[in-house]
């Protein structure tokens, strides 16, 4: 799969125009005035995602045996100024700051955690240019889900800088915020390995 590409605007910021020219197969993100382009995410990827935002949506987003208190969306657009289109591969918002979600349009507000699932295609652009563009939207919490590695990688901001909460292998159950009210299953998160022959 080709990498995240940039495709710089001649002379001006990128627009949903230009979001909307691409072709279907490729996904694209306005960060800062600058269209990034990648191939759609493939179907662990997908996979991976979808289990995340399960174990996290039932206690967090509608409270069974959690507290409540969120709402966590897959790929959610973002509309910021002069970003106006972005989507984490999962985003969360506490409900204390956003009681509702929108009913039309994208969401205009930062969101309280973010998690980008990572691949051999996208790492760079998500460990670096989203995670710099996240800091400076001040993102609090950011989750990066290695499926290579099987491991989730966890930071909050601080003063503008991202500081290190823990790294956590699949055989563990770690408590991560914001999410550490529950104990987190890692090793549900990666699917079984075929064995080689």
């Amino acid at each position: 799969m080709p990498p995240v590409i940039p495709l710089v605007p001649l002379g001006r910021r990128a627009t949903l125009a230009d979001l909307e020219a691409l072709p279907s197969h490729v996904k694209g993100e306005i960060l800062d005035g600058v269209l990034y382009t990648q191939a759609r995410p493939r179907p662990l990827h997908q996979h991976i995602l979808g289990l995340v935002h399960d174990d996290l949506c039932g206690p967090f987003q509608r409270g069974r045996e959690g507290p409540g208190g969120w709402w966590i969306l897959s790929e959610p657009g973002i509309e910021l100024p002069g970003s106006p289109e972005f989507a984490p591969d999962l985003a969360g918002w506490r409900r204390n700051r956003l009681p509702t979600l929108p009913v039309d349009g994208s969401f205009a507000l930062t969101p309280d955690w973010v998690c980008e699932i990572l691949s051999p295609s996208n790492r760079g652009y998500d460990l670096v240019t989203k995670r710099r563009f996240y800091a400076r939207i001040e993102v609090p919490y950011i989750w990066y889900v290695d499926p290579e590695a099987r491991v989730l990688f966890a930071s909050q901001l601080q003063r503008g800088q991202w500081v290190e909460l823990g790294t956590y292998e699949s055989h563990e159950t770690p408590h991560v915020a914001p999410f550490d009210a529950i104990p987190l299953d890692l090793a549900g998160w990666w699917p079984l390995r075929r064995n080689r022959q």
